[in-house]
């Protein structure tokens, strides 16, 4: 296979010194925003460098791991990305809005990753043409959990009893496809 991220990217190194990256962990490719934000993609994760700190505080790096990334939607007009992440059950989802006038490699590499992270997908119908998605996700490198989410409809209820059968009843069958008995999360 190809690596389109053969070439280190162009990050200053006090970036990636405050990125705190795991051992043995790389940039493969990097873009700044109009914010000093800087987006690092590496083999594992998308990490958000804050800028520089104002006024002596200290702003920690975020790291989303790619299984983690719900959707990544690049607004080209505005030169906008817009990465949402997984968000637990109830839980309102993380949203992440930068303006990158200069994303490079960047974009190619969050589609790459984040597809490499998705297993399975599969569609359940509740009533007509309403359902959800069952999805089971993995870090990119194959090594991890498998970890298995919903995506309902916007017009599904997921405390209907009927919604919440047909869920169980997803997981199980994609469960039995991938030939894992792990449960959702």
């Amino acid at each position: 296979m190809r690596n389109i991220f053969r070439r280190a990217a162009k990050v200053p190194a006090e970036v990636t010194a405050r990125a705190g990256l795991a051992r043995g962990d790389a940039v493969l490719a990097g873009a700044e925003a109009d914010d000093g934000t800087w987006l690092l993609g590496t083999r594992d994760a998308l990490v958000l460098v804050p800028g520089r700190a104002r006024e002596g505080g200290q702003e920690v790096p975020q790291t989303i791991p790619w299984e983690r990334v719900e959707s990544a939607d690049w607004e080209r007009d505005e030169s906008r990305l817009r990465v949402s992440e997984v968000a637990d059950f109830g839980r309102e989802r993380p949203v992440h809005v930068l303006t990158v006038p200069e994303p490079g490699s960047l974009l190619p590499m969050v589609r790459e990753r984040v597809t490499a992270s998705v297993l399975l997908q599969r569609r359940v119908l509740v009533s007509g043409r309403r359902g959800l998605t069952v999805i089971a996700r993995r870090p990119p490198r194959g090594r991890g959990e498998i970890t298995w989410a919903y995506d309902f409809d916007a017009d599904v209820d997921p405390g209907d009893p009927l919604v919440s059968r047909a869920a169980d009843e997803g997981l199980r069958a994609a469960q039995e496809e991938l030939g894992s008995g792990e449960q959702s999360t």
